[in-house]
């Protein structure tokens, strides 16, 4: 049986060799524009989209994606930059995958800005935090009843004023005026059951692709 050439655009949303782990692929750096076209010089059989380039330069574009599946390649998406663009080309037979993916689709989430962060480009260590992460982690702090619908709120709000290089976990709390006991409570929180959403869907498309038929 001949094996599958998967090709996988990854970054900060999962370690590289916690990535290899799970999947024996062909993996590249963040995508960006012109990326697939390049690709398709000798398809692969599956383009599997996680992480991507938002602002540095051009975000990969619909049309190459579309032009991937009108060749016949299975493009998988989710995470972070898969997520945004399988939300808005699932109709064309692009397969997304995970919690991002379907809270862009719903319609729960509509910017990039939500799944944006910056990172070391030479380790790839994540140095800001994802709104999309924040955003469940202090939801789920909330049903835990550390927090009231009205702090989870309130830290929603104070993340998405700051600009996402700077959005981190010990910024949003000292700029959301809570009181220092509540504070510590949620640090607390973060430290034993906090979620990165994006690593865990990252994981999901990996897994999903390794089981393709």
């Amino acid at each position: 049986m001949n094996q599958k050439r998967i090709v996988i655009f990854i970054g900060p949303s999962l370690p590289l060799k916690d990535a290899k782990k799970i999947l024996d692929a062909d993996y590249h750096p963040p995508i960006a524009r012109g990326d697939i076209a390049t690709l398709l010089n000798d398809p692969p059989d599956v383009i599997g989209i996680i992480d991507g380039v938002f602002h540095q330069q051009p975000a990969v574009s619909h049309r190459e994606i579309l032009r991937a599946l009108k060749e016949g390649v299975t493009v998988v998406g989710g995470s972070s930059m898969g997520a945004l663009r399988s939300a808005e080309l699932d109709y064309a037979g692009m397969i997304g995958i995970g919690t991002v993916y379907e809270k862009y689709r719903n319609g729960i989430i509509e910017s990039d800005d939500d799944v944006a962060i910056v990172f070391n480009p030479e380790t790839h260590e994540l140095l800001s935090e994802a709104l999309v992460s924040m955003s469940y982690n202090f939801h789920m702090a909330e049903k835990e009843g550390i927090i009231t619908s009205n702090d989870s709120e309130l830290l929603y709000e104070t993340a998405k004023k700051i600009y996402y290089p700077q959005r981190t976990y010990s910024r949003v709390l000292n700029d959301s005026g809570l009181d220092e006991n509540k504070i510590r409570k949620i640090e607390t929180f973060l430290k034993q059951q906090g979620k990165d959403i994006k690593r865990e869907d990252a994981v999901k498309v990996l897994n999903y692709i390794k089981h393709l038929k």
